[in-house]
């Protein structure tokens, strides 16, 4: 199986009209993918396997007043289920984070649930260093 990895740029919004089952959380929708892929501060990396996205990692890289430099947040990370255990994951992440290098980011970080074992392996096998810290959420 040849995976290709690609980081999509605005002319690419068709590629996400061909997903694997249990890639995405929800139906993607085309309006949210264009003005995904024209916002120059997010990035998505996907895995293909003959045309078809089985993964995909989804980031942006952000500037803020106190850090000399910008930072990369992971903000997902998913492959199909056909497709897990196959070194997917960490070859999108680690193309994720070569985009960050590039993009002049110093740090990336994600969080992640603390009993997500499969997450957990992952971003320790990549290098990530655990730390205590505790997300909430807020509705809007």
């Amino acid at each position: 199986m040849a995976i290709e990895i690609k980081v999509l740029g605005p002319g690419d919004a068709g590629v996400l009209r061909n997903v694997a089952p249990g890639v995405f959380d929800c139906p993607v929708d085309e309006g949210a993918t264009r003005e995904f892929l024209n916002d120059g501060r997010h990035h998505i990396v996907v895995a293909m396997d003959r045309g078809t996205v089985v993964g995909f990692v989804s980031c942006m890289h952000y500037v803020h007043p106190d850090k000399p430099k910008p930072e990369l947040w992971i903000n997902e990370v998913a492959v199909a289920p056909t497709h897990r255990r196959r070194g997917i994951a960490t070859a999108i992440l680690n193309e994720a984070f070569a985009l960050g290098r590039r993009l002049g980011c110093d740090q990336a970080w994600v969080l992640t649930e603390r009993d997500n074992q499969p997450a957990l392996g992952l971003y320790a096998s990549v290098g990530g260093e655990s730390q205590e810290q505790v997300m909430f959420t807020f509705r809007l």
